[in-house]
């Protein structure tokens, strides 16, 4: 399936990779000799092929003073308008990034629907905004790289980022002057630039995917056909507030503990001090996957200095948790695709996080086979956006990406439950549509309300939007057709349509909610569709059962007004008895499902002479008129 970006990408221009990390970004270009990630110029520090996802702005934050190295090497002297980890704040609302702000020496405040903000002096900037500094960076650096200009990219997102997330991250492209011809999700990525170097067999493969701010676990299937290579994904599961910089914290937390412990305990701690924690927390971490110990040490003035040394040991015992979060989530993609871990042929490693031991060891031990390591973590991804982006400009036609949605979607139906139009893995792009009516006679107006989750019932579900469709024509309830349809692009954005097939008139909206979902949410939804499903699964039964009974019992009124006097009593009587019975459970708490719709179907059997009365006697009427 093609897109309207597609045909463009086609026409020579040429359209890059970026890896938009929340630690470090990238940019990458693929020809026909393959990809590689493009270094600054000259000989100095610009030069790394690397840049750090920080931006320095001027003291009154009019200004940008400087991006990626040169900005991390001066954080501590200027901690206060100095913004790092920007990713972590895209799409979410100063609610959902509360934990965080206690940890960053920089103001995030509330913007306009309470998202999250940042402050610089007498400014303020949307994450989008900040971001777009560093995309405007790589696009100046590739730019200089190809010698020609560069206005479209192929930007990578962990796998689940949600809606509003995926579209802050398609603002900030178009902030930055690029056009985001597509959107990849990072493990994705990782297992395109694995596979082209490769010339492998059939494989399913686990990508794992530990960046510095979100972890990505995907489950692949690669095979070769005689047109190419498919890479298909399976299933994927995630947590996008769980990375390297939550270990940087740990480290952060201990150091100050014993701060406090040594030197007492109402000893303040300045921003500039914080951003120096972390910084020295930030290099034991790295020095401790290659060595057994690591020194640190500040002078915090007035003659206090903090001096310690910090085990491997230590820092796996604080470790150890987090990375056993990361292998729940492994267990729900292997569950989604209904393989084990026997299953996996290999597994790909990505992302800085994934260099400690600890790591690789217990991903070793979970899918019992060696990592494949060949590939530098902290690059893959974005070679494999610079493979997708050849493969867009028509350079690379020997490979083809399916990737998936990570949660389901669907619209409220009557009563509070949730009728699922999308569910979670299925393949992208990704098209369904389904036909429901209304509720009441003479509805004019019909409320769409589009929910994402595993649950049954509207309550237990995230609201993604909502709209309506008017202007139906008046009509006895369960007459409108009104089809929905759902519409899952190839970068994971959803667009929702109605219309009502009798008079044409229609809707739609592309669902961009002001900002998404929590970690706390996603895993509740998914452990509460598990533990709930049986539950979930009567009390929708239920609410489709008594809206099927209130419009048949409203019906079967009607046709009993209208020809009434020409049945037979004891028929008559048979029929008002089964309604009877239908209304015991229709108005009962806790029905039995079974029981009710045995019921329903003895009332309908029931009535069939009866609508075959009421339509004869329609039949006749009609014709006298004429």
């Amino acid at each position: 399936m093609t897109n309207r970006h597609d045909s463009d990408a086609g026409g020579g221009e040429p359209i890059i990779g970026i890896d938009l990390g929340t630690t470090n970004s990238l940019v990458a270009w693929c020809d026909q000799a393959g990809p590689r990630v493009l270094a600054g110029p000259g000989d100095g520090p610009t030069a790394d092929a690397i840049v750090p996802s920080v931006v320095r702005y001027s003291a009154d934050g009019q200004t940008v003073e400087a991006v990626g190295v040169e900005a991390k090497r001066t954080a501590v002297e200027h901690a206060g308008r100095t913004v790092f980890s920007v990713k972590r704040l895209m799409g979410r609302s100063i609610k959902d990034v509360r934990d965080d702000v206690a940890h960053l020496p920089y103001e995030v405040v509330a913007g306009e629907h309470n998202t999250a903000r940042v402050r610089i002096g007498d400014k303020v900037y949307s994450p989008q905004e900040v971001s777009a500094v560093i995309l405007r960076d790589l696009k100046k650096r590739a730019a200089l790289a190809l010698g020609r200009p560069v206005n479209k990219a192929v930007v990578t997102v962990p796998a689940y980022f949600d809606d509003a997330q995926r579209q802050a991250t398609r603002d900030a492209g178009r902030i930055a002057g690029l056009e985001i011809v597509r959107m990849v999700n990072e493990p994705t990525a990782a297992a395109l630039a694995y596979h082209l170097g490769q010339r492998h067999d059939d494989a399913t493969v686990a990508v794992y995917d530990l960046g510095g701010g979100t972890f990505d676990v995907s489950i692949l299937r690669i095979q070769q056909t005689e047109q190419g290579a498919v890479d298909e994904v399976l299933a994927t599961a995630g947590d996008t507030h769980l990375g390297g910089d939550d270990v940087d914290q740990m480290i952060v937390e201990l150091i100050q503990q014993e701060v406090r412990d040594q030197f007492g305990a109402d000893i303040e701690f300045t921003a500039g001090t914080r951003q120096a924690f972390r910084n020295l927390a930030e290099a034991a971490k790295a020095r401790l996957s290659t060595e057994t110990t690591a020194n640190i040490e500040i002078d915090l003035g007035s003659g206090c200095v903090y001096r310690r040394q910090l085990t491997r040991g230590e820092l796996e015992a604080l470790m150890l948790p987090w990375v056993d979060r990361t292998l729940d989530c492994c267990k729900q993609a292997l569950k989604s695709a209904r393989l084990s871990a026997d299953d996996i042929d290999r597994v790909i490693l990505v992302g800085g996080a994934t260099r400690t031991p600890l790591v690789r060891l217990l991903v070793e031990d979970f899918f019992i086979t060696e990592p494949y390591t060949a590939l530098d973590p902290d690059k893959v991804v974005a070679l494999g956006a610079a493979v997708q982006a050849s493969i867009l400009a028509g350079i690379n036609t020997q490979m083809l990406l399916l990737d998936v949605i990570p949660l389901s979607l669907g619209i409220e139906t009557m009563g509070g439950a949730v009728a699922k139009l999308i569910t979670a893995n299925t393949t992208i792009p990704a098209r369904a549509t389904e036909q429901f009516s209304t509720y009441v006679d003479g509805q004019t107006n019909v409320k769409i309300h589009v929910l994402q989750g595993e649950r049954e019932l509207v309550d237990d579900c995230r609201s993604l939007g909502q709209f309506d469709l008017r202007g139906i024509p008046p009509m006895p309830a369960g007459l409108a057709k009104i089809e929905v349809a759902f519409l899952v692009d190839a970068n994971g954005v959803l667009n929702v349509s109605a219309i009502e097939k009798r008079s044409e008139k229609a809707a739609s909206i592309q669902i961009v909610p002001n900002h998404g979902l929590t970690r706390d949410e996603v895993a509740r939804m998914e452990a509460d569709s598990l533990e709930h499903a049986r539950e979930d699964m009567t009390a929708h039964q239920l609410i489709d059962l008594r809206n099927q009974a209130r419009m048949d019992t409203r019906a079967i009124e009607r046709q009993l007004t209208k020809v009434g006097n020409q049945l037979d009593p004891a028929y008559r009587q048979q029929i008002e008895d089964e309604v009877t019975t239908v209304r015991t459970y229709l108005d009962a708490d806790h029905p039995d499902p079974g029981e009710f719709h045995e019921a329903l179907d003895r009332m309908d059997k029931a009535t069939v002479r009866l609508a075959e009365i009421a339509i004869a006697t329609t039949l006749r009427e009609d014709q006298d008129v004429e």
